[in-house]
């Protein structure tokens, strides 16, 4: 069961005008299945995406870069689950643009206008055919308010869609911004989520649009880890359709941009930690918090430490107080000139070393207390500096082990 995560409410999630979603049953790789997705985007449209950092990337990816880099604008995405369409060479790349081909052609648009995405089984052709059959059924369901059947559209082994909202005032008008994501396993930074889409009718300039995109991951997708594994699909997309009553969002320095930014910010991190609580397996969501590092880089060194450390994580999932553990992820970090003299450590509200020893008022009982708990907050004070960062993480439980056993039966 996902960690304190309910399935969104369709009536909940805010149109956004310019986009309008349809949802098909392609049987990509199970029958009676939502698993093709298709995004159709309003002439004037501004799109910038952020994508994994492993080299051994799946071809959409290879293609939705291709396809941004030409500078055209785009018109529609399609995203198929069931088949990451990744491993799979130049065979790869030929069906994905078939895929982007075919659907422009039933848009009467470019096909670089076309953003292809897929999720699902690496090293397995990607069934076209099937995807191709499939488009005119998702074109004639796309409607404004498809959002919470997207989010079920492009689940693998998440156990719930995952979509958010929220509505801000930007130069006196109301500007709404609405996401979904999709992930369970496979989670690192770099960027760091398997798929999420995120569109605003807010107006922003086209040359802001990739220094939003990578600020929003920056913040939210690329500040959780399941298993410390990059995806080879990872990709992350920001829409703004340019529709609100309101001058654009030329910088994000501006009143107007921080504006903007902080409530789109607000819906990534709500859909990245979605991810963590949905976590395969998972049993509880954690926030490790560093403070007092010289540097963000360095707090973040500790806090993916602990976060993708397996002895932390079972003991997390075992409510076992085996603190220890997390203390020596800390040394192992990578911060060559640490004084463990300065180091404190906060489970919730207790403190549990000070001075990097056993705080002498800590009782065991305390600890374990907190770690039963669904939501713990880890704090570690470096005694460096000023900086501060956050991770989010959640345990192993015996249940991953199966979840990917299984995956490919």
């Amino acid at each position: 069961m996902p960690v304190n995560l309910l399935a969104p409410v369709a009536a909940d999630l805010h149109p956004i005008a310019g986009v309008r979603i349809g949802v098909a049953e392609a049987g990509i790789r199970k029958a009676s299945r939502k698993d093709l997705t298709v995004f159709l985007l309003d002439e004037g449209a501004s799109v910038a995406g952020v994508f994994t950092q492993n080299r051994f990337c799946a071809a959409p990816v290879q293609i939705s870069r291709e396809h941004l880099g030409r500078g055209q604008s785009i018109r529609a995405m399609v995203i198929n689950t069931g088949n990451a369409n990744a491993g799979t060479g130049t065979d790869g790349l030929a069906r994905a643009r078939s895929t982007c081909i075919a659907l422009a052609r039933q848009l009467s648009v470019a096909p670089e206008q076309i953003l292809p995405f897929s999720t699902g089984v690496i090293m397995e052709p990607l069934p076209n055919d099937r995807i191709e059959a499939g488009l005119p059924a998702a074109i004639a369901d796309a409607q404004p308010g498809h959002w919470a059947r997207a989010a079920e559209g492009i689940m693998t082994t998440d156990t719930l869609p995952k979509a958010f909202s929220a509505q801000v005032q930007i130069g006196g008008a109301t500007v709404s911004i609405t996401g979904i994501s999709k992930g369970a396993g496979m989670i690192r930074p770099n960027m760091a989520t398997m798929l999420g889409f995120l569109a605003t009718d807010a107006c922003v300039a086209p040359a802001v649009m990739q220094q939003l995109a990578r600020e929003l991951a920056d913040g939210s997708f690329n500040r959780v880890t399941i298993d410390g594994d990059t995806s080879t699909n990872d990709s992350f997309v920001v829409v703004a359709t340019n529709k609100a009553a309101h001058s654009p969002v030329t910088t994000l320095a501006s009143v107007e941009g921080q504006a903007l930014k902080a409530a789109m910010l607000g819906v990534a991190q709500k859909l990245a930690q979605a991810i963590v609580r949905d976590g395969e397996g998972a049993t509880k969501f954690i926030t490790v918090r560093v403070e007092g590092g010289k540097t963000g880089e360095e707090c973040r060194k500790v806090a993916y430490a602990i976060a993708h450390s397996p002895l932390v994580k079972t003991a997390f999932f075992a409510s076992d107080p085996n603190l220890g553990r997390i203390l020596a992820a800390v040394g192992y970090a990578g911060i060559d000139d640490l004084d463990q003299t300065g180091i404190d450590l906060y489970l919730d509200d207790v403190h549990v070393a000070v001075h990097g020893g056993r705080n002498p008022a800590y009782r065991e009982e305390d600890g374990q207390r907190v770690m039963k708990q669904s939501e713990i907050t880890v704090r570690v004070l470096l005694g460096r500096g000023g900086a501060v960062d956050t991770v989010w993480t959640c345990d192993f439980s015996h249940e991953y082990v199966t979840i990917n056993a299984d995956y490919r039966s």
